[in-house]
């Protein structure tokens, strides 16, 4: 089954992610550690998970499985929704794949290093109008890519 899960608590794209996935009639699962309003839609719902460490993440990880698309900036979820065979796209619209995540944890582990060493190396940039077209077209194409794997599936003799 096709659905979304939503990384949510400081997610900028979640109106754009509703848009997209009423268009295609796919549920959305808005997971965060505080309540988050939200539309009030049968394919739209939320929960609330304790505040403690990665509690957002371990719910997350653990509902992730082929046709799961993943909304997070968080590279080691990222990398553990690809290991469960998920989708995974940033709220910039950069898809996170087998290819790219390595890159990115090596990445994340330098400027954690050069951050925790008193080097200011400054913070993502401004979420702009070009993340977010770029992350409606990425979302609309991951979801246009399962709906097509899944009718011919289905197509499939047994």
């Amino acid at each position: 089954m096709i659905q979304i899960l939503i990384d949510a608590d400081a997610c900028p794209v979640k109106d754009e992610v509703y848009k997209v996935a009423l268009r295609h009639d796919v549920p959305v699962m808005v997971v965060s550690n505080s309540p988050i309003r939200i539309p009030s839609h049968p394919l739209i719902s939320r929960t609330v998970v304790s505040d403690g460490f990665d509690a957002a993440d371990d719910w997350i990880a653990e509902r992730v499985a082929s046709g799961t698309i993943v909304i997070t900036a968080d590279i080691l979820l990222a990398d553990r929704c690809l290991k469960m065979d998920g989708v995974v796209i940033s709220p910039t619209g950069k898809p996170f794949t087998a290819a790219s995540i390595g890159n990115a944890i090596a990445v994340r582990a330098i400027m954690a290093d050069l951050r925790a060493g008193g080097d200011n190396v400054g913070g993502p940039a401004a979420f702009s109008k070009a993340d977010r077209s770029r992350f409606l077209s990425a979302l609309d194409e991951a979801l246009v890519r399962l709906i097509r794997m899944q009718r011919r599936a289905e197509q499939q003799p047994l």
